[in-house]
């Protein structure tokens, strides 16, 4: 499936923005633009990489349907645009209702009038947190573990509360539905779990790894929140060059644009527990930080999240190929690069743990 002009929601943001680069590196025949309200700190900083890469960037809201009209053709929308925090949801459930659905029914319209394909890059959040929670595991020395399952499937049962964030995703893949069957337009959706790598601008609630590397690099301290406190809580995590690699094997794929969805994550082989975490960016940037303890755990929270990506690999022979040694080498070097300019943006967070 060749396309002429891709539109990408979000596209100032970690997962938009590094698509759009990698989409012009290696279709560099195929416009690529992208639309974001820069209401995320940091994002602006992703302004020059982007104009450098020749993507055209356009100022708008999904929320507003007129700003997606504005961009124009496109026969491809790429919907990375979110409020991915889900206690952000707690402190303000509309706006990110609105983000998150609202804006994802006007990128559906606007896909629709077009004729155009649409990529939505959904969460592992719509699983339910108790039936997760409830699974078995055990404790060993630097982690939680399940023992009677090797990471969460499409198949796993939805029923029950999953963060208002959770919801929202979830509500708008359900339209997707709808949109697929009643307007055959071609969607596709990719339940991502942790993702990570350079140009994250990691912060208290949303962006975990990156925040780590970089309180370890500037030497801020953090806290083990949850869980007992001990660190112990673990996901797993993709890099979004892994993810890009992914992109690539779904366009060139035109019959799995049926509205299916893919559970996407680093799997059992790229996970890390905030422990293990810990130890890794002590050897990637030669700090050793203060950590307190938090053991309060908060009732939006997993113990354990693991990808089961068995139906994407059956079906594309896509695998991740960067483990977690590699995507925090990748984060230190990229914040070692551009220090006099991360540098005020990480300094100023707080303590934060995995969401």
């Amino acid at each position: 499936m060749y396309y002429h002009r891709i539109l990408i929601t979000g596209g100032a943001g970690f997962v938009g923005s590094n698509l759009a680069v990698s989409l012009r590196r290696n279709f560099p025949d195929v416009e690529v633009v992208v639309l974001d309200n820069l209401m995320r700190r940091g994002s602006d900083l992703n302004l020059p990489r982007l104009q450098a890469a020749s993507v055209v960037f356009q100022r708008g809201d999904v929320r507003n349907l007129a700003d997606i009209d504005a961009v124009g053709p496109f026969d491809l929308l790429i919907e990375c645009s979110a409020e991915p925090s889900v206690h952000a949801g707690l402190e303000a459930p509309k706006e990110l209702i609105d983000i998150n659905f609202n804006g994802a029914v006007n990128c559906l319209e606007a896909a629709r009038k077009r004729g155009a394909a649409v990529l939505f890059v959904s969460t592992s959040r719509v699983y339910p947190i108790e039936p997760i929670n409830a699974l078995s595991f055990e404790e060993s020395e630097s982690r939680f573990e399940w023992t009677d399952t090797v990471g969460v499937a499409e198949t796993f049962p939805l029923h029950g509360r999953r963060s208002l964030y959770g919801t929202s995703k979830l509500a708008a893949e359900l339209l997707i539905a709808e949109y697929v069957h009643h307007f055959d337009m071609r969607c596709l959706i990719n339940r991502c779990g942790v993702l990570a790598g350079p140009w994250q601008m990691g912060k208290v609630d949303q962006g975990v790894v990156t925040l780590w590397v970089a309180r370890h690099r500037f030497a801020r301290p953090l806290s083990y929140i949850g869980w007992g406190g001990i660190g112990k809580q673990v996901r797993d995590i993709l890099h979004v060059d892994d993810f890009f690699d992914l992109l690539k094997l779904q366009m060139a794929s035109p019959e799995i644009w049926d509205g299916r969805v893919y559970n996407v994550g680093g799997g059992r082989g790229s996970s890390a527990s905030l422990l293990e975490l810990t130890a890794l960016c002590q050897t990637a940037t030669g700090n050793t930080v203060q950590i307190e303890s938090n053991p309060e755990t908060s009732d939006v929270d997993v113990r354990i999240y693991i990808t089961d990506c068995g139906k994407v690999t059956a079906d594309l022979g896509w695998t991740p190929t960067r483990d977690v040694p590699r995507i925090v080498a990748d984060i230190n070097r990229w914040l070692a690069e551009n220090e006099a300019l991360l540098s005020p943006l990480f300094l100023d967070h707080r303590d934060t743990t995995i969401d």
